[in-house]
């Protein structure tokens, strides 16, 4: 059975086509209609998870921690069905569009930080986020998932894309996947992993829940 959809989330036709939709103000030329905009799985790791029918746990109204925000494309949907929503990233010239972003968003909150140094950010933070996003390009994505484990509640979700090719081009997507969740079981239980095929290549969305 494939899981609800987040209140905030529906699918409304666009082009005669049924597709994820949220209401908010428009961010990287999406179609919109009556105030809808698409949510589109092959430019969000997190649409393309729930799109594939992942038991993400999404109700709507989550506290998030958004890590690896880029210049905003999936955290603002985030933000649009969710609560206070925490967005970092380490760049500066994507911040600055993630800062346009947020004016139109008042419970979005660009973080210029590394995801890898969770103390940077602890300060501003809340304790027990409902929700751990995870989309950073970096090696050892899983063992930043554990460093943020202190942000998450006892029974939130990490809600995570493992990027093979993030970690090493040279080796086959399913050996680092497998190496990606033994990392993560230190401190997770993990739920639920699927391809993110035909959205993203060589990508394994994760649903896992704080040990």
């Amino acid at each position: 059975m494939t899981p609800d959809l987040p209140d905030g989330v529906e699918r409304r036709t666009f082009d005669g086509r049924e597709r994820l939709a949220t209401r908010g103000d428009p961010v990287y030329g999406e179609p919109t209609d009556e105030g809808w905009r698409v949510w589109d799985a092959g430019r969000s790791k997190l649409g393309a998870m729930v799109e594939l029918g992942l038991d993400t746990g999404l109700a709507g109204g989550e506290t998030a921690l958004y890590l690896g925000a880029a210049s905003g494309t999936t955290v603002s949907h985030v933000a649009d069905f969710g609560g206070p929503t925490y967005a970092v990233e380490f760049a500066p010239r994507p911040v600055r569009d993630l800062v346009g972003v947020a004016e139109d968003r008042p419970n979005l909150f660009p973080l210029l930080k590394d995801a890898r140094k969770p103390e940077t950010y602890a300060h501003v933070v809340e304790s027990d986020v409902d929700l751990l996003v995870q989309d950073v390009a970096t090696r050892g994505q899983a063992r930043v998932a554990v460093r943020n484990r202190e942000f998450l509640a006892d029974d939130g979700r990490l809600l995570a894309a493992i990027k093979a090719r993030s970690e090493d081009v040279t080796r086959d997507p399913d050996d680092v996947f497998a190496d990606a969740l033994a990392d993560l079981e230190e401190s997770y239980e993990v739920l639920e992993t699927e391809r993110l095929e035909p959205y993203h290549d060589d990508h394994l969305g994760v649903v896992a829940r704080p040990l």
